[in-house]
């Protein structure tokens, strides 16, 4: 039993042993992305949009506010954006049609021409009022929109500056599927993150 015991153990230290001398084999071979990170980073743009959204008289008349006690945190909500009323004549027209709140979205881009040209995605700036542009060394523009295409979800975007740093451009003739891809983005506001 004992001579059993100590081949099961050498047997699954020689499994560990194994599993960690492959496992190592394995991280080696990952690519490493710092080199490509600082080479593109700082051609890639935050981009904040604000759209000014009006609030429907339409919409506020057909809408029933629903009945919740008086001390309710959810009544003043409702109030600002449908009108002090509850769907019958009192008060409703509080907010004039027209009136509303600005929306607010961020997204990120890469510059593509050292002279300000910028793309993104259309959905960043779609319906946007206004478009700001935050590079990586931290200074802002105001960008204009000057093409947009929802079908491919690309837009492009125009900042009055010159001597930006460009992304290098590639094939998609040369990419194969499987590849490493790496993105470099704002998502949730985290800028410049890979």
């Amino acid at each position: 039993m004992n001579v059993m015991t100590s081949g099961c153990r050498i047997l699954a230290a020689g499994f560990c042993l194994m599993l960690f001398s492959a496992l190592s084999v394995q991280a080696g071979g990952l690519p490493d992305f710092v080199d490509l990170v600082k080479e593109s980073s700082p051609a890639v743009v935050n981009i904040s949009t604000t759209q000014h959204k009006s609030i429907s008289s339409r919409f506020r008349h057909n809408f029933q506010l629903p009945d919740l006690p008086e001390d309710s945190p959810l009544n003043d909500l409702f109030r600002k954006f449908f009108g002090q009323g509850r769907g019958q004549g009192e008060d409703d027209d509080q907010i004039p049609p027209g009136e509303g709140y600005n929306a607010q979205s961020l997204g990120s881009g890469f510059i593509i021409s050292p002279d300000g040209i910028i793309l993104t995605a259309a959905h960043v700036v779609n319906g946007a009022d206004e478009v700001i542009v935050r590079l990586s060394d931290r200074r802002e523009f105001e960008a204009k929109v000057i093409g947009v295409d929802k079908r491919s979800d690309v837009a492009v975007l125009k900042i009055d500056t010159t001597g930006l740093p460009v992304v290098k451009i590639g094939s998609s003739k040369e990419l194969e599927v499987g590849e490493w891809v790496l993105a470099i983005g704002s998502p949730f506001g985290f800028e410049h993150s890979a």
